[in-house]
């Protein structure tokens, strides 16, 4: 089969942990444990969040001066490139030598009149009180908004178009190589409107640039899977399943359910929504397709149907586990 795995933030960094270089290779060992019998058997393509990752990097830039500064796009590709190393190396201690791996710097096209762009809704950073937060996006131009007690900077969060480098990595699949590829959702990247004709000869009149945006990785992770004819798609999140009335003597957990049938749910936009509008895409996109949400320690079982939710147009009203 072809597998595609999207990692969740807990693969790299676990709750509360100091986000140290140690901790996060020791979770990427980790994560690897359950990823390598996949890529033995399997063609494995690997996405993961890179979050945290880029918010220290922020941190640590504007710590200098004003200069040093980087933009969102800028710091996607610094993130990609740390975190694809980390999971390269562990990876490669678990599988067979002459098993390539690559890591491929990816660009993930968003549309420029996409309306998250004038509805900046993604909290970046530490949080400020308002007097600090009003002052810095005056100095530097950021949307701020409450974020409970305190304020934060907001940046876009426009939904994936495509993968730039779809075809590279369906060379690398067809060659045998692991790929690592749409970290963080990909690099947010657009292109500028054309002004007036394009001079004769031209291959490409457009200009692609980078947008200060983060994109949702689960998202772009269903968008390289469906790109890629997949016929597996996991996101590995820190839950075992998709539950139900969570919290409640009541939940229960989906076994498998329909994406109409799910969508008939309310999940929260801030953990699972995301999660689940991204399995039912996936599933809708080819009949016989199937999503799954489940716990990346259950890789191996979710393979097999036996734990995780799976998402499929062949199933119809949820069953339980």
């Amino acid at each position: 089969m072809r597998i595609v795995v999207a990692l969740g933030g807990n693969a790299l960094q676990k709750r509360g942990e100091p986000m140290t270089v140690e901790n996060q290779r020791a979770n990427v060992r980790t994560a690897c444990e359950a990823l390598a019998p996949v890529a033995v058997e399997h063609e494995l393509v690997i996405s993961h969040g890179n979050g945290p990752q880029v918010g220290l990097l922020s941190l640590q830039a504007s710590a200098y001066d004003e200069a040093s500064t980087y933009p969102f796009d800028v710091l996607g590709a610094q993130t990609e490139g740390m975190i694809g190393y980390l999971i390269e190396q562990e990876l490669g201690n678990l599988v067979p030598f002459e098993k390539p791996i690559a890591t491929i710097l990816t660009m993930t096209e968003v549309d420029p009149d996409d309306p998250a762009m004038k509805d900046p809704t993604k909290f970046v950073g530490p949080v400020y009180d308002e007097a600090t937060a009003r002052r810095l996006a005056d100095d530097r131009g950021w949307t701020v908004k409450r974020d409970g007690e305190h304020w934060r900077r907001v940046v876009p969060s426009p939904l994936p178009q495509r993968i730039f480098e779809i075809r590279p990595i369906q060379q690398l699949l067809d060659a045998g190589t692991i790929v690592i590829c749409t970290g963080g959702g990909g690099i947010p990247t657009m292109y500028l409107a054309a002004e007036g004709l394009s001079h004769e000869g031209d291959m490409n009149p457009r200009t692609l640039v980078g947008v200060e945006a983060v994109i949702d990785k689960d998202r772009s992770s269903a968008v390289l899977a469906k790109d890629l004819g997949a016929d597996l798609l996991v996101i590995a999140t820190d839950a075992d399943a998709v539950y139900l009335d969570w919290g409640t003597p009541q939940q229960r957990a989906i076994a498998t359910v329909s994406p109409d049938a799910l969508e008939c749910f309310d999940f929260p936009a801030g953990s699972m929504g995301p999660k689940v509008e991204a399995v039912c895409d996936f599933a809708r996109s080819s009949p016989g397709r199937t999503a799954a949400i489940g716990a990346l320690s259950d890789l191996a079982d979710i393979l097999t149907g036996a734990r995780g939710t799976h998402v499929s147009t062949l199933h119809g009203e949820p069953t339980y586990r």
